[in-house]
């Protein structure tokens, strides 16, 4: 069986020393250099590792937190840069490796002409963007440009989580208890996830999917929560809103959702049981995530081998054209 992960994270030497800093800096305070290592690594030691757990394609992506808050200066050339790096990998591998660009968006027509770029000249999947730039989101048009491009190139954008604006960590999750708990409740316990989804819903909400109806989004996390809210938020919304279709429409007609490190059975029945199985996709969130742990999973799923083929490649390769 095919497996091919679709949230898998590299990173550079010279990023790591830029906007990496902060996660090099943590990474090697807790004693995880390997993963710094294997965050590095586009060559035959991610390989092997790839073998050891049966994944035969990584569709690899700039790690958080990319370059979405850097000022437009800086990010048009860090971003051509990284993913000019990204490329080389593909073109050696290009069995193994595929890619999502990494995208300056806060110079908007620039990053759409990276885009372009990407996938024309270097055949690139789609594009990664991470969360908010700056503490501004995609519903904004002032982004628009980058959601036209990805629509008219048919190529999806995965939405990455990122830390909340510093206001809304002050506001929400610094509390009675350490700094430390404070830090990791704002980002990989909950922050990060509800974080992602409420992007999605401003999304939503925008209208955005009606301007660019055929633009496709990838989210991880089983969905980031929002599959055990859609039924809510269709129940809360539907008599406000004026979009062109019932909420409910867009989770399953321009979302999909991957794994990336959540593998737990009963988040994936409630993902499955609220969008089907043809918008669930495999992935490991590799160095983060273990790739032998995820792909126990994968094989495990109750479901008929025929879906755990979907999951596995047949839904990636079909939206990625692989």
């Amino acid at each position: 069986m095919r497996t091919i992960t679709l949230e898998e994270h590299y990173a550079s030497p010279a990023f790591l020393e830029g906007p990496g800093q902060d996660l090099k800096e943590q990474a090697e305070s807790l004693g995880y250099s390997k993963v710094l290592e294997q965050l590095c690594d586009l060559e035959e030691g991610r390989i092997a590792d790839m073998d050891a757990a049966g994944i035969d394609v990584q569709v690899l992506s700039l790690t958080s937190p990319g370059v979405e808050q850097l000022d437009a200066t800086e990010t048009v050339a860090l971003a051509r840069e990284e993913n000019d790096r990204l490329a080389d990998a593909v073109r050696r591998h290009p069995s193994r490796f595929a890619g999502f660009a990494a995208l300056p968006t806060s110079a908007p027509d620039s990053a759409a002409d990276e885009l372009e770029r990407m996938v024309r000249e270097h055949g690139f999947e789609g594009a990664i963007i991470n969360g908010h730039t700056r503490g501004r989101y995609l519903d904004d048009e002032f982004f628009w440009p980058i959601l036209e491009h990805a629509e008219a190139l048919q190529v999806p954008i995965y939405l990455h989580p990122t830390p909340p604006p510093q206001p809304v960590i002050g506001a929400s999750y610094v509390g009675n208890y350490a700094p430390e708990v404070a830090g990791t409740l704002a980002t990989g316990a909950w922050g990060w996830h509800i974080e992602t989804a409420t992007h999605v819903i401003r999304l939503i909400l925008s209208g955005a999917f009606d301007r660019f109806p055929s633009l496709q989004l990838v989210i991880g996390h089983m969905g980031e929560g929002l599959p055990f809210m859609m039924p809510r938020l269709e129940l809360a919304l539907s008599h406000v809103t004026k979009l062109d279709r019932p909420i409910g429409a867009y989770f399953l007609e321009n979302l999909h959702y991957t794994f990336s490190g959540f593998n737990w059975t009963p988040t994936f029945l409630s993902l499955l049981l609220q969008v089907g199985v043809d918008r669930i996709m495999f992935s490991a969130d590799y160095p983060y995530g273990s790739m032998e742990q995820a792909r126990t999973f994968l094989d495990q799923l109750p479901v008929s081998t025929v879906d755990i083929d979907q999951i596995a490649h047949s839904n990636a390769e079909r939206l990625l054209r692989l």
